[in-house]
């Protein structure tokens, strides 16, 4: 299953509520959008749930919504970046999808 999230970590536990629920699941990836990108900055105090989460599951950022926010140099080693068609790859990749809110 691909969790879509899109609401920033400092502002709200949509993030903190999806990693709780994806945990170990095999094959499930996460993709930040908008601002939930912020969540894939290095030193912030959201690093490490993402790289516990990378740990298991894929985690990717949509390359737009970084370059919007200026975060280009501060991405988390490991996210993968993806433009609007891997966007569309992603959904087409897996059986399901979940928006969280």
């Amino acid at each position: 299953m691909l969790h879509i999230v899109n609401k920033s970590p400092f502002e709200n536990q949509t993030l903190d509520s999806c990693l709780r629920v994806v945990g170990n699941v095999q094959g499930a990836a996460l993709l930040l959008t908008e601002d939930a990108v912020f969540a894939a900055t290095k030193g912030s105090i959201i690093e490490g749930k993402i790289k516990t989460a990378m740990s298991t599951i894929k985690v990717y950022a949509l390359w737009p919504d970084v370059e919007a926010r200026g975060m280009q140099d501060r991405v988390i080693e490991g996210i993968k970046m993806v433009d609007y068609g891997g966007f569309v790859d992603l959904v087409a990749e897996h059986s399901n999808c979940q928006s969280w809110l």
